[in-house]
């Protein structure tokens, strides 16, 4: 019965992180070939083969971020981008919407950005109880008008999903730099310290 357990165990942490890595390849997949639709429908590649190959979608939004990309990088893409920024602040609710999506993306794909650096051992919710946070900048602007001594900004994710979480404000002293990387401090969290950097192998794997 022991042995049964433990190869059942055994398949699940070979089967689960398969099936949900397919599972959402597919869902970016089939998300991004939407971009298809843009193309005249006899240059789809679908009506030009005869039948449906999925992943072109990929090429295409590669290639549409690279023009983007490569037309905003030069003096005229920049005014361009300058002047759209100018006309959709005016517009009432889209702005505040606009506003808030586009700091956090120069912050985050900028390549002066500094998010999500640093892995920090912080305590969170309450003294003794330690959890894993990420240093996002310092407090700025009025805040840290009332803020005394030296403070880290620091977002605390949740787990499974790090994509929820807290922001909170705490000072340096009180954070732990961690001598790990970003990734190696999600996955951590991401699979509630079962998968442990630089640790042993999962027992039940040998």
């Amino acid at each position: 019965m022991a042995a049964l357990r433990k190869w059942l165990f055994a398949g699940l942490l070979v089967i689960v992180p398969v099936a949900i890595t397919i599972w959402v390849l597919q869902w970016i997949i089939g998300t991004l070939d939407q971009t298809l639709l843009i193309l005249p429908a006899a240059w789809r590649p679908d009506r030009l083969l005869g039948f449906y190959l999925p992943g072109f979608g990929v090429l295409l939004t590669f290639a549409i971020l690279l023009v983007v990309g490569a037309v905003a990088s030069n003096f005229l893409g920049k005014r361009l981008v300058v002047w759209g920024d100018a006309i959709v602040s005016r517009i009432p609710v889209v702005r505040s919407i606009y506003s808030s999506v586009k700091q956090v993306s120069d912050t985050l794909f900028s390549e002066s950005g500094n998010a999500f650096r640093t892995a920090v051992l912080v305590q969170w919710p309450r003294a003794d109880v330690w959890t894993i946070g990420f240093v996002t900048g310092v407090p700025g602007g009025e805040v840290s008008k009332h803020l005394v001594g030296d403070y880290l900004s620091v977002y605390v994710p949740t787990t499974p999903n790090p994509t929820g979480g807290y922001f909170v404000m705490l000072r340096r002293s009180d954070c732990i730099e961690l001598k790990m990387s970003v990734d190696e401090a999600l996955r951590y969290v991401i699979s509630m310290g079962v998968v442990v950097p630089g640790g042993p192998a999962n027992p039940l794997l040998k």
